[in-house]
C-alpha cells in the first residue's frame, strides 16, 4: 500500500496532523516509540484518578479557534492553575502577586508592594546584568529572588544562577492584584477523563502502531523522488511528518542539541484522601531535590478515598534519556539553526512539535503549528 503520510510520533502535533489529513481523504499511518499515544500529555487511570505520567499539563489559550478545536475531542472542566510555592515551611502564592507580597512583607496595597520592590532593586544598583542572578535581582529584588526564584532555577538548570546567562530570564511577571490564576488566557481547563482519551478521539479510525521507533520501522529512507520511505512489509510513504529530535533524524552529524530531562517518582496513597490540598506545589529551596509535587486528583476536583502524588526531579540529559526542555542558549540555538538549514534540504519531511522544532511549546501553540503545517500541504 502507498500511504500519503507516515507520521512519526503520536503526540499532540502528530495526532492533530493525522486527524486533519484523514478528514481530507489522505491515507496516514502513525507510529510511536512509546507503548502509548498522547506523548508527554499521556494520562492513565490509577485508583480512578487521571495521572499525568510526564508532568502536569494544563490546557490554556486565548485563541477561541483553538479552544473550539480541542472541544471537539473532549469536554473540559473549569480547573484554574494556581500553584503554591513552599520555602522553608512558608507557603507563597504563584505567580508573584499581592497575596505573595502580603505574606512576604505584610504589605496590603499595590503601591506599598511596588515601593518595597523598588527599594530592594535600588539598593542593588545593577545596571548591566552579567548573569541570571543579577538579571533576576534587577527585576524582582532580593526577597522574591532568594525565596522563590534562586533555588528552583538552579535545580531546573543544574547550575548556579551566577553561571547562567542573563538572557534566560527576560522578565519575571509581577502582578499587583490579588489573583492567583497563573495564566492570563481566557480559556483554561483539563479534559475530563484525561488527555489520552482526547488524543484517542483525534486518532479515531487511523492506523496507529506503538512501541516502535522510526529507524526500526522504516527499512529504506529517501527511497525515491515520489517516495519518502518504505517499511519491511513493502508499504511506501509519500511524505514523513517527523516529531522526534531533529538532530537524531540526521544521526547527530552536526553534534548533539542539549536538553534538560526529568525523573518522576509516583506514590499511591490509599489511606490518604488529600495529601497537599493543591494540584501543584513548587519547592523552591535548593536543598530539596525535587522541584514540585503534583497531586493529580485535584486537576479534576477528585473525591476518591485515596490519592496519587508525583515528585518531579530535574535531571541532566544524556543520549537515550527522555528530552523534555530544550536548552535554548546561544550555543544550542546556533547548532539548531545549522540543523534547520539541513532540514530545508529534505523536501519530503515535515519537522514539527517540540523536538522537531527544538522549542518549548504550550499545547495550544502545538495545535496551531500542526494546523498551519496541514494548510501548507494543501
Amino acid at each position: 500500500m502507498q500511504y500519503d503520510y507516515l507520521i512519526v510520533g503520536a503526540g499532540l502535533f502528530g495526532a492533530v496532523f493525522a486527524h486533519e489529513m484523514k478528514k481530507r481523504g489522505r491515507s496516514v499511518l502513525v507510529i510511536d516509540k512509546r507503548q502509548h499515544v498522547a506523548g508527554n500529555i499521556y494520562t492513565e487511570s490509577v485508583m480512578d484518578i487521571q495521572v499525568h505520567r510526564y508532568g502536569a499539563h494544563i490546557f490554556h489559550t486565548s485563541d477561541r479557534k483553538i479552544w473550539d478545536y480541542v472541544n471537539q475531542f473532549a469536554k473540559f472542566n473549569h480547573y484554574i492553575n494556581s500553584p503554591i510555592a513552599y520555602y522553608k515551611g512558608e507557603l507563597y502564592n504563584l505567580p508573584f502577586n499581592m497575596n505573595t507580597f502580603n505574606k512576604m512583607w505584610g504589605v496590603v496595597t499595590p503601591s506599598e508592594a511596588k515601593e518595597k520592590i523598588a527599594e530592594q532593586i535600588g539598593r542593588l544598583n545593577i545596571t548591566d546584568p552579567k548573569n541570571l542572578e543579577e538579571q533576576a535581582l534587577s527585576l524582582v529584588g532580593t526577597d522574591v529572588y532568594e525565596k522563590l526564584v534562586k533555588g528552583y532555577t538552579e535545580k531546573q538548570w543544574g547550575r548556579d544562577c551566577k553561571e547562567l546567562p542573563a538572557f534566560i530570564i527576560k522578565r519575571l511577571p509581577l502582578r499587583f492584584t490579588y489573583d492567583n490564576n497563573y495564566f492570563n488566557d481566557r480559556y483554561q481547563g483539563i479534559p475530563i477523563g484525561g488527555y489520552t482519551a482526547m488524543v484517542e478521539n483525534m486518532l479515531q479510525g487511523i492506523e496507529v502502531k506503538t512501541g516502535i521507533s522510526y529507524r526500526e520501522f522504516a527499512t529504506e529512507f529517501d527511497a525515491g523522488q515520489e517516495v519518502a520511505a518504505s517499511d519491511k512489509d513493502g508499504n511506501t510513504y509519500r511524505k514523513i511528518v517527523y516529531t522526534g529530535m531533529l538532530d537524531e533524524y540526521f544521526d547527530y552529524k552536526l553534534g548533539h542539541l542539549e536538553y534538560r530531562s526529568l525523573r518522576f517518582e509516583t506514590e499511591e496513597l490509599t489511606e490518604c484522601d488529600n495529601y497537599q490540598g493543591n494540584a501543584v506545589v513548587n519547592y523552591t529551596e535548593r536543598d530539596v531535590p525535587y522541584t514540585r509535587v503534583i497531586e493529580h486528583k485535584h486537576f479534576e476536583f477528585g473525591t476518591q478515598p485515596g490519592t496519587v502524588v508525583t515528585r518531579e526531579y530535574p535531571a541532566k540529559w544524556e543520549e537515550g534519556d527522555e528530552p523534555y526542555y530544550p536548552i535554548n542558549d546561544e550555543r544550542n540555538n546556533a547548532l539548531f539553526a545549522r540543523y534547520q538549514r539541513l532540514a530545508q534540504t529534505v523536501k519530503h519531511v515535515i519537522f514539527g512539535g517540540r523536538l522537531g522544532q527544538y522549542k518549548y511549546y504550550d499545547m495550544d501553540k502545538v495545535i496551531e503549528a500542526a494546523l498551519e503545517a496541514v494548510e501548507a500541504e494543501q
